[in-house]
């Protein structure tokens, strides 16, 4: 009787997409971002009737068209690295300028929004609810613009071949679509809470 050869399972080991450095990055930004939310949450409760005046002057529309953009963004991202995976480093370039460009119109509506807001008479003086309004968004708006940034090199490198290999390729297509993933997680948080919530 002939023995079949005991074949061990693969089992492939799970990593982080992208590069240590960068994570340790997003987690510190995380963390801001979480003190910054379960403050905003704490003086919610503390004055709920400021709160919901303060909701019902803001432009819900505007915020739901930053969230499909920044949503948006990100499938586009994703796209790029599939792509990357692929080998294909042209539509790498393509794929993360688009989800450069979903951050550019959520820029312009967001600076929309802050001009009628003044132009309303809101400032981060007002009172606790604008304070929170201007400088949470406007601290997210930072990282938008980074985020567009780490997008645009990355792809600026793709396109004139600086990465030399297909670890380097990965590490940063990864790392940036890991730090955009971020932006747009910490506006899928902050939209229900500023736009949503009565």
């Amino acid at each position: 009787m002939q023995c079949l050869p005991v074949i061990a399972p693969v089992t492939r080991r799970r990593e982080l997409p992208g590069d240590l450095a960068m994570w340790c990055f997003i987690l510190a930004e995380l963390a801001v971002f979480a003190l910054l939310l379960g403050s905003m949450a704490y003086v919610r409760g503390r004055w709920p009737e400021m709160f919901s005046a303060g909701v019902a002057t803001l432009h819900p529309v505007a915020g739901l068209i930053n969230t499909l953009a920044l949503l948006t963004g990100s499938y586009w991202v994703a796209l790029g690295v599939a792509a990357m995976r692929r080998g294909r480093s042209t539509s790498v370039v393509w794929w993360f300028r688009a989800g450069a460009a979903s951050g550019l119109l959520y820029l312009i509506i967001k600076l929309l929004e802050y001009q009628q807001m003044f132009s309303a008479g809101y400032t981060l003086r007002t009172n606790t609810f604008y304070f929170f309004y201007f400088f949470t968004t406007f601290f997210h708006l930072m990282h938008v613009v980074l985020g567009m940034l780490i997008l645009l090199v990355v792809a600026s490198r793709f396109r004139r071949g600086v990465y030399d290999s297909h670890q380097t390729r990965q590490m940063a297509a990864e790392s940036a679509a890991s730090y955009w993933h971020m932006v747009d997680l910490v506006w899928l948080m902050l939209f229900p809470l500023l736009y949503v919530l009565p």
